[in-house]
């Protein structure tokens, strides 16, 4: 959200600079993003002074140019060439001197130089309208009344006030504070002072020239619902000062009665919509729901299909606007509108959200209705709207303002206690405080006891509606740092199992990140569209977007977007790991899940005159897996063969029939999904499984071997069915305590083997930690392996 400094002070009259405000909003819950002057121009007109042309001559060398010496206030007078038509001795003119950067409307900046024009000298330039940013007009120069002080800065002539804009994180729970007033609001009740509101007591009723009959057949979607007409309009460009307040919070002027519209909704909150009221067909507004498959065009031409729940404005034949949301293209007001309905209400929160979700129309208007507007405020706000209209377009009021509002939005009711005060702030406040922060903040007490006090909260608090709500606002504006930082802090001691998750974590990140890999924090939220089961998916009711409405259920598609993203900008060798959650619905019951992922894309060095770059590969990955775990000291792990959807080939490590990790090559239709177009390997740990594993670690400190090891080698003829895992499981039955270890490496299958075979090399690492091994003793268990080998496994051993 966007607030104007200026704007702001026109409701409280304070002395504060931009910057102390900035510090007073974000300590009162209104958090300052970013704080940036704005310029009512560009350049602010700095360095441009108003001359006086004494003379005026035509140029020696040429037909169109003129000599001129101007005054501008300094010691001497300015000689400087000009090439307008229109420039004349006695005139008021704008002077850019040398040394100033002129900013014109189309076109880069460019500084003023002293030079010669035509062998002339020239100090200065004589300013056109469009040169300085001051308007379109590139006629001649402009020229100024008679009474325009030389000398005078061309800023304060032109009466330019530079302006700050704050950007505020606005979280969804303040929809009261979504305007200017709103955010005067907190600050007048940090700063114990008054707010200063439009006055509107000029209104008035002119005529009864158009009086348009309302109906309003939904009451529950629209409460409240108010209008009024007004004729004699003349629908133009808007005033300067109108165009400039909006420019500085970002709305781009469109005619002065829109944006007048805009203008009260980011003053006031309250949004409201102008209609032409000769598309008012029939001379009736309705307020009502259309029938399913309904066609409507939007002002953004779109034409959209209704919903039977979508709650419209429409006229005896057709619907005109969505209510609270979007306009329609017939019902707009253009240049040649001449009178209006005005149209300010308060529309249901949920019928609203749901309605701009279904169409996915955001707009400044649906953002208030969503979260809530003041119900009591569409009656000011279109007597505001109305005046200023008036001053702006000229006009009457032509119809007594309609206001249907058959069951008025009662304050919330609230009992809060002083002790349940000082308890949750954590110090005692004086009664007196409290009671003025709290009418500070419009809401209204309504009896007090010695043991607190009964209140009622305006309607426009959604937020507000028990005693910790009432607590929370008393302490923002009391102000969080006022509370006192205890002398002693007291705590419970911690039984947790040890290592701690957090331990584990960091010397898992640790690990990683010092072997390459970086690490990316993702959102949990994410698009349906990387589902392949919504059945089990946990959706969010009010998702923020279509991209964000279900929580992951996979780890793999975060990464991905990663990987896309740096991708694209030419950054395609990425080693990523991230700590995250699943979720899912198993059972009837919601399940989080701790992950650890691991994502290996691109080559596997950088390239190197002395190195040969490749692709990284599956090896890779199963590297950093396989010294993950040992650097973890988890061993003893079966090995399988992957069924993962998402991948194209790879491996699980299991510890009975849980699995550790998952790992392999990323199936092309997932890279496809989120937009990846180069090869990614990922592993998926499951990080609370992981976690059991090291908390049941034993450390056995042993020491080095005396005795030597010896290495014997196997090749053998298998079925192809049968795995590395098979043969070394079998190895480790026929003897633990001397094979320490068993590898593959060489694994050949071809046409020169019979059908239906492979060829597996193994090797055998043999030790007694007790003894040297003689060779009897080592051929002796040679024998019982191979015998073991060809009953269990029906290798067949190659000489």
């Amino acid at each position: 959200m966007k607030i104007s400094y200026n704007w702001l002070k026109e409701f409280i009259a304070v002395d504060k600079t931009p910057a102390e405000l900035s510090a007073i909003l974000t300590g009162t819950g209104l958090e300052v993003e970013s704080l940036e002057k704005v310029q009512a121009v560009p350049g602010g007109l700095e360095g441009l002074v108003i001359g006086y042309v004494k003379e005026c001559t035509d140029h020696p060398n040429s037909d169109h140019l003129h000599l001129t010496k101007v005054d501008v206030g300094g010691e001497a007078d300015l000689s400087v060439v000009c090439g307008a038509s229109n420039v004349a001795a006695g005139q008021k003119v704008v002077v850019a001197t040398v040394g100033t950067t002129v900013h014109p409307v189309s076109g880069e900046p460019f500084k003023i130089k002293e030079s010669k024009i035509r062998g002339e000298v020239s100090q200065g330039m004589l300013c056109a309208e469009d040169e300085i940013g001051l308007g379109a007009s590139h006629d001649g120069i402009m020229v100024l009344p008679e009474d325009a002080p030389i000398g005078t800065p061309a800023k304060g002539y032109f009466k330019l006030n530079d302006d700050y804009m704050y950007e505020i994180g606005l979280t969804p729970n303040r929809a009261d504070a979504a305007s200017h007033l709103g955010t005067a609001r907190d600050i007048a009740a940090f700063l114990k002072l008054q707010i200063i509101k439009p006055d509107v007591s000029a209104f008035k009723v002119d005529n009864h020239d158009l009086d348009i009959a309302v109906e309003v057949e939904n009451t529950a979607s629209a409460p409240r619902y108010s209008g009024l007409t007004m004729t004699g309009l003349e629908v133009k460009e808007s005033p300067q000062w109108l165009k400039e307040r909006l420019a500085v919070i970002g709305v781009r002027s469109i005619n002065n009665v829109v944006d007048v519209t805009n203008y009260v909704l980011h003053e006031l909150g309250q949004p409201l919509h102008a209609f032409d009221a000769d598309a008012i067909t029939g001379g009736k507004v309705i307020v009502k729901n259309c029938a399913e498959g309904t066609p409507f065009t939007t002002l953004d031409e779109v034409e959209r299909k209704l919903n039977a729940d979508d709650l419209m404005i429409c006229n005896t034949e057709e619907p005109m606007c969505i209510a609270g949301v979007f306009g329609g293209t017939k019902s707009g007001v253009s240049e040649k509108t001449t009178k209006i309905f005005l149209e300010s209400a308060y529309f249901d929160a949920v019928a609203v959200r749901k309605t701009s979700k279904r169409f996915g129309l955001k707009t400044d208007a649906s953002f208030r209705f969503e979260r809530g507007t003041d119900p009591d405020m569409t009656v000011y706000a279109l007597k505001r709207a109305a005046l200023l209209i008036r001053e702006v377009a000229g006009g009457t009021v032509s119809s007594e303002i309609f206001d249907n509002y058959p069951a008025p939005v009662a304050p919330f009711d609230v009992e809060v206690t002083y002790k349940n005060i000082h308890r949750l702030i954590g110090q005692e406040i004086s009664h007196e405080e409290i009671r003025g922060i709290i009418t500070a903040l419009d809401i209204q007490i309504v009896s007090e006891t010695e043991e607190g006090l009964s209140l009622k909260v305006p309607p426009y608090r959604v937020d507000v509606t028990r005693d910790v709500d009432v607590i929370e606002e008393i302490l923002r504006i009391y102000g969080y740092n006022n509370i006192a930082i205890p002398t002693q802090i007291r705590a419970s001691l911690n039984n947790s199992n040890r290592p701690e998750k957090d331990t584990v974590q960091n010397a898992i990140a640790d690990w990683l990140s010092a072997n390459g890999f970086n690490e990316i924090l993702s959102n949990s939220l994410t698009k349906s569209a990387y589902s392949d089961d919504l059945d089990t998916a946990v959706k969010i009711l009010n998702p923020l977007s279509s991209d964000l409405d279900i929580m992951r259920q996979t780890m793999l598609f975060s990464g991905l977007e990663a990987i896309a993203y740096n991708a694209n900008r030419r950054a395609g060798n990425l080693k990523f790991y991230e700590f995250g959650k699943t979720y899912s619905i198993a059972e009837g019951k919601y399940k989080e899940d701790q992950h650890l992922s691991v994502f290996l894309t691109g080559s596997n060095v950088a390239e190197q005159w002395n190195q040969q770059v490749k692709p990284v590969s599956f090896y890779n990955l199963k590297a950093v897996v396989d010294s993950l775990l040992e650097r973890l000291n988890i061993k003893d792990f079966t090995t399988e063969d992957t069924t993962c959807s998402k991948l194209s080939y790879g491996l699980n490590y299991m510890r009975g029939p849980k699995r550790i990790v998952k790992f392999g090559e990323v199936k092309g239709k997932a890279l496809k999904k989120a937009d990846v177009d180069q090869a990614v390997f990922y592993a998926d740990f499951n990080f609370d499984f992981l976690l059991q594993l090291v908390r049941k670690n034993v450390i056995i400190n042993q020491e080095i071997p005396k005795y030597p090891s010896v290495r014997r080698d196997l090749s053998m003829l298998v079925d192809k069915a049968v795995t590395f895992n098979q043969l070394k499981q079998v190895a480790q039955k026929t003897d633990r305590k001397l094979i320490k270890e068993v590898n593959v490496f060489d694994v050949y299958e071809g046409d020169k083997l019979p059908a239906g075979k492979k060829s597996y090399a193994l090797s055998f690492i043999i030790q007694d930690d007790e003894k040297t091994l003689a060779d009897k003793a080592i051929d002796s268990l040679m024998q019982k392996l191979i015998l073991n080998l060809g009953k269990e496994a029906g290798a067949e051993i190659r000489k």
